[in-house]
C-alpha cells in the first residue's frame, strides 16, 4: 500500500486574494491603493512558500507524475523525478500549477507586477511546471513563458488559438479547452461540434495539442453527450495531419 496525498490545486494565489477582499474590490486595489495588493500578495505567497517547505521536510509529498495534473491532462513524463530521487519526493520531482482566471480583466502589465512575481517562486522550486486555465493567455503569454521547466500550457475556449499556436508551437502541451456548452443541451450539434474541432486542428498543426473537455456542470440530462463527442473528437483527431 502507498500512502498519497494532494495537498493544493492551484499555486495561483487570486483566488485567496479575491476570497479576502471581493473581486471587484481587488480590481479597485490594484489602481487605488497597490501598495495593498502587494503586501496581501506577499502575505500569501510566504505562507504557501511555508507549507511547501513544510510539506516537503516532512516528507509528506507524492508524485504526481501517473495522475490528472494541472488544469488538464495526466502527469506522464520520462523527466520526473529528477536525479538523486530515493523515494523520498522533492518538488522537483512533481509537477507544479498556477493560474490566475480572477484576474482576466486586468491588463498585461498589472498582471506582470501584481501577480506573477508571487507565483514564480513556486513555479521555480517544481521539475515541470502547467500554466493557465480558464483565462485567455494569449495577452500573457511574453510574461508567461518566463516560467522555468514549462511544459503544458492550457488554451482556453477564449483564447486566440493562431496567437497561441505561433507561441507554443511544438514547445510545450498545447493543452486545447473546448468549449463545455456544447454538451449542455438534451441534444448536441454534431456538426458544429465536428467544424470547431477541425478548425482548431488545423489551426494547431505542427503542436502538441492535447484535448480535454472539461468543467461540464450539465450535459443537458443526456450523459451520452461526452461519448458522442469523444467519439468525434477522436475521428476528427485522426483525419488530422499527424493524426
Amino acid at each position: 500500500m502507498r500512502l498519497a496525498g494532494v495537498w493544493w490545486w492551484s499555486l495561483g494565489l487570486t483566488l485567496h486574494l479575491s476570497l479576502l477582499r471581493g473581486l471587484e474590490q481587488i480590481m479597485y486595489d490594484m489602481v487605488e491603493r497597490p501598495e495593498l495588493v502587494h503586501r496581501l500578495m506577499g502575505i500569501l505567497r510566504d505562507g504557501y512558500l511555508q507549507k511547501l517547505d513544510y510539506l516537503e521536510e516532512n516528507r509528506l509529498l507524492s508524485l504526481n507524475t501517473n495522475q490528472y495534473v494541472g488544469s488538464g491532462g495526466f502527469g506522464y513524463t520520462s523527466q520526473l523525478p529528477a536525479s538523486g530521487y530515493d523515494g523520498t519526493v522533492r518538488m522537483k520531482d512533481m509537477w507544479g500549477f498556477a493560474e490566475s482566471q480572477e484576474t482576466v480583466g486586468i491588463s498585461p502589465e498589472m498582471f506582470a507586477e501584481f501577480v506573477f512575481p508571487y507565483q514564480l517562486p513556486f513555479l521555480e522550486r517544481f521539475g515541470l511546471n502547467c500554466y493557465g486555465c480558464c483565462e485567455p493567455l494569449n495577452s500573457r503569454w511574453a510574461v508567461v513563458k518566463r516560467i522555468p521547466n514549462l511544459r503544458r500550457v492550457s488554451v482556453s475556449a477564449w483564447a486566440d488559438l493562431e496567437k497561441m499556436a505561433e507561441a507554443l508551437e511544438a514547445k510545450y502541451v498545447f493543452s486545447l479547452k473546448p468549449n463545455p456548452a456544447d454538451l449542455a443541451r438534451p441534444i448536441i450539434d454534431e456538426p458544429a461540434i465536428r467544424k470547431k474541432l477541425r478548425q482548431s486542428l488545423e489551426i494547431t498543426r505542427g503542436c502538441r495539442v492535447e484535448i480535454i473537455m472539461k468543467d461540464n456542470h450539465t450535459l443537458g440530462s443526456n450523459p451520452q453527450n461526452v461519448v458522442r463527442w469523444v467519439q468525434i473528437a477522436k475521428q476528427e483527431a485522426e483525419r488530422s495531419p499527424g493524426g
